[in-house]
């Protein structure tokens, strides 16, 4: 039908092609970018990974390899580690700045979730952790655009020659520690920087010395240490949680939202920018540190309940009351059950006095009353004020009878 339509001039399918082909290269032209001396590091990781056997047990472990690449001068670092998590992600930088002596104006990441918690085109959320280390470094994060690998060629193309030259290389040699795998990317890696490039003058060392390593910044004075910083919500016990442990912040943030700084040795807290509380880092999972300055005043109190304490706050009543209370702690399991008991106890002094209450607990103990409802009732009856009833062998007289005989009688 198209032939039908078009006698005087038409396109094979195989010359329509060809016109499409040359049509469709001129629809998505690719702009050259440029790059500043000491501007843009390129960070990623690798496809493909390294394993590492377990001695012991013969078993393999995966290992993730980093590489970072500098914008101007192609300068490459490369180094193992067992994720792609977090603390691997940071420290991997932290290296790196070491590496290159110093640290560029932008870091250009891929979207992965230990760099963006949250993607999007035009203002991604960057993790917390991973800006404390821009902000350490005095360096600046600019993820890449999602799906957008042209926003980060450099990276793309350091990953296929660190696979190529490296990672192609180790294919066939056993390692059995980390540290033994890095040992020999560092060794290659020193070959991969100073083999002549076929593009450029010179070698990737050889341009970063003489572009890139000028222009960048000092490293910082004080070593970086990896810090863990997340958002956290203060529970109705006034305790946060950080790594499955749970630290006490002042009662009156109760429902708030704070940030927390975790480092290996300390965790502190802040509230709209202000420190509100230090912790010493504990790894002990579901187990609460807590300081009683946190807590509410009642709380405290009630902290500072011991079997002792309530002995001794007894004791000011008198002896009576004193063994009442040792009594009701022996009739339980753990003396933490009757501690309530106690305090109901005592706080009848303040109802009835301290004298009633003491001469209440001595009635009590005296006709074998053993719960403190008996004694308020003790109490509100009068039945304090009255003296006690007379023992039995009290009520019991000599009596002198002809019929009764004497000690002597019995030989």
């Amino acid at each position: 039908e198209y032939k039908e339509r078009h006698e005087e001039g038409f396109y094979s399918y195989t010359h329509f092609c060809r016109q499409y082909k040359a049509w469709l290269k001129c629809q998505k032209p690719s702009m050259r970018q440029n790059h500043k001396a000491g501007e843009k590091l390129f960070v990623d990781y690798c496809g493909p990974t390294m394993n590492i056997v377990d001695a012991s047990t013969g078993e393999y472990r995966t290992a993730q390899v980093f590489v970072a690449v500098m914008g101007a001068s192609n300068y490459t670092y490369a180094e193992a580690t067992y994720s792609q998590k977090l603390e691997d992600w940071v420290m991997s930088h932290a290296r790196c700045f070491e590496f290159l002596g110093g640290v560029p104006e932008l870091v250009i990441p891929d979207n992965l979730k230990s760099a963006v918690t949250k993607p999007c085109r035009y203002e991604p959320d960057l993790n917390p952790t991973y800006q404390q280390l821009a902000t350490h470094y005095n360096t600046v994060i600019v993820p890449a655009r999602p799906y957008k690998p042209k926003d980060k060629a450099k990276a793309e193309v350091g990953v296929q020659i660190v696979e190529r030259w490296i990672m192609a290389r180790l294919r066939n040699e056993s390692f059995f520690s980390l540290r033994q795998l890095n040992l020999k990317i560092q060794k290659l890696l020193v070959d991969l920087n100073q083999r002549k490039m076929k593009k450029h003058p010179g070698s990737r060392l050889s341009q970063f010395e003489s572009i890139d390593k000028p222009a960048l910044k000092p490293l910082p004075t004080q070593a970086y240490s990896y810090t863990l910083v997340k958002q956290v919500s203060v529970h109705i016990d006034y305790h946060v949680e950080v790594e499955k442990h749970y630290y006490s912040v002042p009662h009156t943030l109760i429902k708030q939202k704070l940030e927390a700084h975790a480092t290996g040795q300390l965790v502190t807290l802040y509230h709209q920018g202000v420190q509100v509380a230090v912790h010493p880092r504990s790894h002990r999972e579901g187990a609460h540190t807590t300081l009683d300055l946190h807590m509410p005043i009642a709380h405290q109190k009630q902290q500072q309940w011991t079997p002792q304490r309530f002995e001794r706050w007894a004791a000011k009543f008198g002896g009576s009351t004193e063994q009442f209370v040792m009594q009701l702690m022996q009739a339980k399991k753990h003396p933490e059950q009757s501690y309530r008991a106690c305090m109901g106890l005592l706080s009848l002094g303040k109802k009835f006095t301290d004298q009633r209450l003491e001469a209440a607990c001595h009635r009590a103990l005296a006709t074998g009353v053993t719960r403190v409802k008996q004694v308020e009732n003790i109490l509100e009856k009068g039945l304090d004020k009255q003296p006690l009833p007379q023992a039995q062998g009290d009520l019991l007289q000599d009596i002198d009878h002809k019929n009764i005989r004497g000690n002597n009688y019995y030989h």
